[in-house]
C-alpha cells in the first residue's frame, strides 16, 4: 500500500477569501486611526516660548529637538537651525544626518535646545 502525503496550506486554509492585501492594508490603516491624536492646543505664551527657543539655539548653533506634529502623530526631530523664514512661517532646519527640511511654525509642538 502507498501513503501519499497530505500537503496541508496550514493557517492559509481558515484565511477568509475576502481577506485580500487591500483589506489587510485597510484593517491597518484602521488601527493606525485608532492611535491618532488631536493636536495639542498651544496658548500665546507657550508660542513664544518655542519661539525664543528657536531664535536662542539658531544664534548660538545649539542643536535642538523639535517635535513636530504631523496626520495625528508626533515626530522628533533633532539638528541646527538653519534660518527662520518670517514669510512662509517656516523653520529652515538641518536634521543630524545632514538633510534639509522645512518645518511650518503652526506643526511644531515642542522645541527642546540642547547645550
Amino acid at each position: 500500500m502507498i501513503h501519499m502525503r497530505i500537503r496541508d496550506r496550514g493557517m492559509l486554509k481558515f484565511l477568509p477569501a475576502h481577506f485580500a492585501p487591500e483589506h489587510r492594508a485597510l484593517l491597518r490603516e484602521l488601527a493606525r486611526d485608532e492611535l491618532r491624536q488631536t493636536k495639542p492646543l498651544l496658548d500665546e505664551y507657550e508660542i513664544e516660548e518655542l519661539e525664543n527657543r528657536i531664535c536662542y539655539a539658531m544664534e548660538y548653533t545649539y542643536p535642538v529637538v523639535l517635535s513636530k506634529w504631523e496626520d495625528g502623530f508626533t515626530q522628533v526631530e533633532e539638528g541646527l537651525v538653519h534660518y527662520l523664514d518670517p514669510i512662509k512661517k517656516e523653520v529652515r532646519f538641518v536634521s543630524k544626518d545632514g538633510t534639509a527640511m522645512s518645518i511650518k511654525f503652526t506643526d511644531i509642538v515642542g522645541v527642546e535646545v540642547i547645550e
